[in-house]
């Protein structure tokens, strides 16, 4: 999975999501899914967690300014 890249990740969980609440896949089918979402939820996080930290070290280095944004 270390090769997959977060948007396909992502589309992929919302599938099995979709499948999940449908409620039509059997008990073993649904437990595989739901393995497999598990997975895919669990790097979908340590993708955002690692954008996270590479942000702040970037503000904390200077080399990035924050800017606010006007809300209209």
């Amino acid at each position: 999975m270390s090769e997959m890249k977060f948007e396909d990740a992502l589309a992929r969980l919302e599938e099995i999501v979709r499948s999940l609440e449908q409620g039509e896949a059997l008990l073993d089918e649904a437990l595989v899914l739901f393995e497999e979402g598990v997975k895919l939820a669990r790097f979908c996080n340590e993708q955002l967690d690692q954008a996270e930290a590479k942000i702040e070290m970037m503000l904390s280095n200077g080399q990035i300014e924050t800017f606010e944004v006007n809300e209209t």
